[in-house]
C-alpha cells in the first residue's frame, strides 16, 4: 500500500491530540497516530494534525458507521488526500452494541458502509477495518487494506494473520503501562480494561483467546489485565509488542495509559525505533 504507518504507532483518543503532540510524535519517530472515541464529522482535526508535520500518517480508530453516513466522511477523506497525499488512513467499524442505539446486524451494515465508500470513490487502499472476529477480518481483507483489531494479544494477531493472508495491513493496537510495580501497573491498567468486560464484542474475542468466566469477572483477573495491559521497563514492554510482529502484524498502535504518557512513548521510541 502506498501509505507508509511505519512500524510503531500511537493510539489516543483523538480530544487528546493536537498539533503539537502529533510533532512530538513524529519527532520520536513514530509512524502513525490512530485517533479513537470514535471521531467523526468532518474530521477537521485530521487536516491541523498532518499540517504540523512531515510524514506522519494519521488514521482513524475508528469512524463510527452509525455515525456518519459514507458520502460525509468520503467528503472528508477526499478533502484530506487532497492536501496530504498518502498521509491519511481511514479506519472505519461498527463499535458496540452497546453504545449504539441503532446497532443491528453489524455486518451487513459494514458491507453496506463498505458499499457507500466504493461509491464515493474511497479507495480500497485508503481504508482499514476494525475486526475481531474471523468473519469480519476475511472482510477487511476482501474489501479493504486491512485489518485494525482493538483489545488484543498476539495469539489474535497470529490467528488474524492467517486469515488476511499475505500483503494485507495488520495493525493490532495494544495498551501498556511503564510501571515496575506489578500492583500499581495494574491498577492502571484495570481502569481502562474494565470498561471493555461490559461489552459483549470484546469479551466474545476474549473467550476464543482462552480467558475463561473468571478471568473477565468484576474488573478482570490479573491474568486478563496483564495479557491486555503490557507493564514493566520500557525493554520488557517492547519486548511484549515484539511479540505482535512476530505473530504476522505489520504495524502496531501503542496507548499508553500512564497519566504523562510522554516518557514511556520516549522509552519505547529508544527500544523500538
Amino acid at each position: 500500500m502506498a501509505i507508509e504507518l511505519g512500524k510503531i504507532g500511537i493510539w489516543r483518543h483523538y480530544a487528546q491530540v493536537d498539533a503539537g503532540f502529533a510533532a512530538e510524535a513524529e519527532k520520536l519517530g513514530y509512524g502513525a497516530i490512530w485517533l479513537g472515541g470514535s471521531p467523526g464529522g468532518d474530521l477537521a482535526y485530521v487536516d491541523d494534525l498532518l499540517a504540523a508535520t512531515d510524514s506522519l500518517v494519521v488514521a482513524t480508530g475508528i469512524v463510527n458507521i452509525w455515525q456518519d453516513e459514507p458520502a460525509d466522511i468520503a467528503k472528508a477523506y477526499e478533502r484530506i488526500t487532497g492536501k496530504y497525499p498518502d498521509r491519511f488512513l481511514l479506519g472505519v467499524g461498527a463499535g458496540h452494541r452497546e453504545a449504539t442505539k441503532e446497532y443491528k446486524k453489524p455486518y451487513a451494515a459494514l458491507v453496506d458502509y463498505l458499499d457507500g465508500l466504493d461509491a464515493a470513490g474511497v479507495p480500497v487502499s485508503g481504508r482499514a477495518l476494525a475486526a475481531l472476529g474471523p468473519k469480519v477480518v476475511k472482510l477487511s481483507a476482501d474489501r479493504t487494506a486491512g485489518a485494525h483489531p482493538y483489545l488484543v494479544t498476539p495469539e489474535h494477531t497470529r490467528d488474524a494473520r492467517e486469515i488476511l493472508g499475505a500483503g494485507k495491513l495488520l495493525a493490532p493496537e495494544h495498551k501498556v503501562v511503564l510501571e515496575t510495580d506489578a500492583e500499581k501497573a495494574r491498577a492502571i491498567g484495570r481502569k481502562t480494561v474494565k470498561f471493555y468486560l461490559g461489552l459483549s464484542n470484546y469479551t466474545a474475542n476474549l473467550r476464543k483467546l482462552g480467558f475463561t468466566d473468571e478471568d473477565l469477572a468484576g474488573e478482570g483477573s490479573d491474568r486478563l489485565v496483564d495479557a491486555l495491559t503490557l507493564h514493566g521497563d520500557a525493554e520488557t514492554v517492547a519486548r511484549g509488542l515484539s511479540a505482535h510482529f512476530e505473530a504476522g502484524a505489520d504495524h502496531v498502535n501503542v496507548q499508553v495509559l500512564n497519566e504523562d504518557p510522554w516518557p514511556a512513548y520516549r522509552a519505547l521510541a529508544a527500544e523500538l525505533l
